[in-house]
This record gives C-alpha cells, sequence and structure tokens, in this order.
C-alpha cells in the first residue's frame, strides 16, 4: 500500500512509525486528526500561542503552537503522570490530507518531526500513517530509555484514533 507521509528530510537514530486501516470514510478520519479538542478522548493536544495560552480556534494552522501531554508508556490514566511537550505545527496540508509539527527544542539536542496522514484506500476504507524521527545528540538518550514504550505509544495513539472514529457512528 502507498503512503501518504512526505519522504523524511532528515535522518536519526530513533524512527517511529504506526500504521492502521480505520474503517470509515477518509474526510471522518481526517476530521478527527485535525479535531484537537476531540483529542482528549484518545489523545491529549491543545493548540496554544507560543505562551502556551490555548487559542479561541483549536483548528491546527501553521505557525501555531501545540501543548501536549502524553503517557509514555501509553495510558488514558489521568492517575498516571504525563510528559508534557511543546511543539509548533509546521505544516497543514488539507488538500493531501497531512498535518506535521516539531519539537522546540534546541535541534542539536532533540530534532523531531511528526507527521500524519490518512489516504483512502481501493476498498473504501482510511489508511492512518504516522511518523516521527528523533535526530540530534539527546535522541541516543530516546534510543536508550525510552524507545521501546515510545514504539508502543505510537502504535496505541494509532488504535485509539481507529476505536475513536470507527465507534462514532
Amino acid at each position: 500500500m502507498p503512503t501518504n507521509l512526505p519522504p523524511p528530510t532528515y535522518t536519526g537514530p530513533v524512527q517511529r512509525n504506526a500504521s492502521t486501516v480505520i474503517d470509515a470514510p477518509l474526510e471522518k478520519v481526517w476530521a478527527a486528526v485535525i479535531d484537537f479538542p476531540s483529542y482528549p478522548q484518545w489523545r491529549s493536544q491543545v493548540v496554544t500561542d507560543k505562551n502556551k495560552n490555548p487559542l479561541p480556534d483549536q483548528t491546527p494552522v501553521e505557525g501555531a503552537y501545540l501543548v501536549m501531554k502524553v503517557h509514555i508508556p501509553p495510558s488514558l490514566d489521568d492517575s498516571i503522570p504525563t510528559i508534557s511537550a511543546f511543539e509548533q505545527i509546521t505544516h497543514v496540508q488539507p488538500d493531501l490530507h497531512r498535518v506535521a509539527w516539531k519539537s522546540l527544542l534546541p535541534s542539536w539536542l532533540v530534532k523531531a518531526e511528526r507527521w500524519q496522514a490518512v489516504s483512502a484506500t481501493e476498498d473504501g476504507k482510511t489508511l492512518y500513517e504516522s511518523r516521527e524521527i528523533f535526530a540530534g545528540s539527546g535522541a541516543y538518550a530516546i534510543k536508550l530509555f525510552i524507545s521501546g514504550d515510545l514504539e508502543k505509544s505510537f502504535v496505541a495513539q494509532a488504535e485509539g484514533l481507529k476505536a475513536y472514529v470507527e465507534g462514532q457512528a
């Protein structure tokens, strides 16, 4: 099955990917991917300004920022501590059904860009894909300490999106 993700622009010691086929139309899955306010139902993510204040319009736009709360390893249990990440939206491509954001850490420490894409399958379902590449000196610590749990988190996020969209009748 062909990918809808763009070719990587750099390499690093850690690359995480996830994909799943979702039994729903392309536009329904795309709407869920860019509906950041719905993420707490399956992932915590909020569009903010550079001072981390939530924006009234949560529609992702290039140049806006994201505050994400993630569980590594994956969990939807709010009693488990989360890791907070502050990112910047780099690409919103509705015509291609792709969105991306990057880490705001110094790139010599951790360079990371996360892509999400959806595409129609021949049988009318939707392929969801996600990829993040970690480079920089800190990527080696990621590889050493959380690489396995990070992989589980990517898979859980794809499965969470699938369950969320397919559960909307």
